[in-house]
């Protein structure tokens, strides 16, 4: 085996994540290491916990990036918050409640699953039912920005119920922070987690957490020990915490945090309401060369994320071939549905620092130009033209 460099192409990320990363975060990535308890990098660990409680719209003390990707997130707000013989409801409409219910089961609970159609919203008049019929329940737990779908849920309503029910609630945000609404504070969330890798456009690898007055107090007094040493938040908010003095829990991912609060940095800058709006932006000129092409969506207007478009496809056509064509033939990155949706839709993400115009007709243009080159039922050459005028 010859063993050289690894130099990897110049793709276009317009799939469901990883998204485009901001020069600016690879160059925070590449400056000098220093120690993780080193003052100065103390200091940045204050203003990465400022800036996140800001993206979160939280005064959570407890908020913080788990060393680890949006999937130790999940994990870290499970083992926390629910513990051995525990009744958990659970909303699925899409793969990841799949995985919160994974999470339920190792934790040695009982998970009680509300099915929703995949491309739907989570019904809260099912999670009320759920709530009533199974008074034992301590939390309820559902995905805002199912990426699997493209669809997102009432988080707000969501929550309320739960909390009518004395229930804690934990949502999966991964693809929700930075693109759309979501307000933790104002919706009461108590355990939430992400990713940096979607819309805050930053380097696969950590898991932003926050949790409320609410979810701390569970933790202190659970009757077991969390099943996880490393994500243990009792160990953890000694690192991360509200007066922290950063005693020693673990090696943190330096440059990988200085990448996150580089992310964090560019969005303050933007404004949280200004990215949200740029990403609705996009989407509506998206949507308006989609669907000039002949195209249309696999979510209902009402309930589709526009970080996350879930397109679908003409009579006859192989979309992996497509996706493969337009990887080797332009270097852009779109995705395939999953589980149910294999095979049936396309995965387009206008995420972060990719959520921009020149994406948005490149990603028309090449999708037109293959599309036709296939022999495909579409209107081609109307895509591109149709978006520019809804950008205006």
């Amino acid at each position: 085996m010859t063993v050289s460099s690894f130099h990897p192409p110049q793709r276009t990320l317009m799939g469901p994540g990883p998204s485009d990363v901001n020069p600016r975060i690879l160059e925070a990535m590449s400056r000098p290491t220093i120690g993780h308890l080193d003052p100065v990098f103390v200091s940045m660990m204050d203003q990465t916990k400022s800036m996140l409680q800001d993206a979160f719209l939280t005064k959570n003390e407890l908020t913080m990036p788990v060393s680890a990707p949006g999937s130790a997130g999940m994990e870290t707000c499970f083992v926390n918050l629910v513990e051995p013989g525990d009744t958990v409801i659970v909303c699925q409409n899409g793969v990841f409640g799949g995985r919160m219910k994974e999470n339920v089961e190792r934790c040695g609970a009982t998970p009680i699953m509300i099915q929703d159609e995949w491309g739907s919203p989570v019904d809260p008049a099912k999670l009320e039912d759920a709530l009533k019929a199974h008074p034992e329940a301590s939390t309820v737990a559902f995905v805002h920005a199912e990426t699997s779908t493209g669809a997102i849920s009432d988080a707000e309503t969501l929550v309320k119920l739960a909390h009518d029910h004395d229930c804690l609630a934990i949502v999966d945000a991964v693809t929700s922070l930075g693109g759309s609404p979501l307000k933790v504070d104002e919706w009461s969330i108590d355990a939430i987690y992400s990713g940096t890798q979607k819309c805050l456009s930053c380097t696969p690898g950590i898991s932003p957490v926050s949790f409320s007055e609410a979810a701390i107090e569970r933790i202190k007094n659970r009757k077991t020990a969390v099943q996880s040493w490393f994500m243990d938040l009792n160990l953890v908010m000694a690192y991360w915490g509200a007066g922290a003095q950063r005693a020693y829990h673990h090696t943190a991912p330096i440059n990988a945090l200085y990448a996150f609060h580089e992310s964090l940095v560019i969005l303050h800058e933007e404004g949280i309401e200004n990215a949200w709006a740029r990403h609705d932006r996009n989407h509506q000129a998206f949507k308006a060369g989609i669907e000039a092409m002949g195209l249309g969506f696999f979510v209902d207007e009402a309930y589709r994320l526009p970080q996350l478009n879930a397109v679908t496809l003409p009579e006859g056509i192989d979309e992996a071939a497509v996706r493969s064509a337009l990887l080797n033939k332009y270097n852009l990155e779109i995705g395939g549905g999953l589980g149910p949706m294999a095979g049936k839709i396309w995965r387009i993400g206008l995420m972060g620092h990719a959520s921009n115009e020149t994406n948005v007709l490149m990603c028309l243009g090449a999708l037109d130009a293959v599309l036709t080159d296939m022999g495909a039922k579409i209107d081609s050459g109307k895509a591109v033209g149709a978006a520019m005028k809804a950008f205006g």
